[in-house]
């Protein structure tokens, strides 16, 4: 896996936090592992600060643990974790596309439309870094049409662990989340606030099983 260009960004500790977790979700930073501030820093070329708030980030998630003289390990990803953080995700998108459905313009379902479109596309061509970035736009249209921006925070709190990085490369996602997001297109379009709410609380459930599929089968899941 490439290593992104860190010295030519101005705000780091976000993207070494990225880096972080995608390591943890591929097995590439196993259960137990140490990860090495120092280490890590001179890997990426940068200054130990923004690790160490990455570091401090990751731990307040519960995706790692400091202890005392010896630095930060990776904890146990379990099947749990994930499912409970879908459900919550489900609780709280499902509420957020509810809102949006009773006010959303024409204007953001064309982008939505737009966004969805080249989704497929970059699904189809299998672009996965594009795939990531369309599937976040779509959702955060989606919040933003809400006019609900603490509950948007949330979401986008909670979506860091979800790790969407990983779903393009899950087997049979692409078309499941096509498929549901054609029917949050669909409920918005209708101005149907509880048919939104459903729509999207299904999507975000069903993410849950072939993500923890997925991990199960690189080893990650205990």
């Amino acid at each position: 896996m490439s290593i992104p260009d860190f010295a030519a960004r101005p705000q780091l500790a976000e993207d070494v936090a990225r880096l972080i977790r995608r390591r943890i979700f591929d097995g590439t930073y196993p259960a137990g592992n140490y990860i090495r501030l120092e280490q890590l820093a001179a890997e990426l070329g940068i200054s130990v600060t923004p690790v160490r708030e990455a570091l401090f980030g990751l731990r307040a998630e519960g995706l790692l643990t400091q202890q005392p003289r010896r630095g930060f390990v990776v904890l146990p990803v379990t099947r749990r974790d994930i499912e409970d953080v879908a459900g919550v995700q489900a609780h709280i998108g499902g509420q957020l596309a509810c809102r949006a459905a009773d006010q959303i313009t024409d204007a953001q379902l064309a982008e939505l439309e737009r966004i969805q479109q080249q989704l497929e596309q970059a699904y189809a061509h299998g672009d996965h870094d594009g795939a990531v970035r369309l599937n976040h736009a779509f959702h955060r249209g989606v919040n933003r049409a809400a006019e609900s921006p603490k509950l948007a925070q949330l979401m986008s709190q909670i979506t860091r662990y979800a790790l969407e990085s990983v779903y393009p490369t899950v087997e049979g996602w692409p078309e499941q989340s096509t498929h549901h997001h054609r029917q949050i297109l669909a409920a918005l379009k209708a101005r149907d606030g509880q048919l939104a709410r459903d729509a999207m609380a299904e999507h975000l459930c069903a993410a849950s099983k072939p993500l923890t599929d997925h991990l199960a089968r690189l080893g990650v899941l205990e």
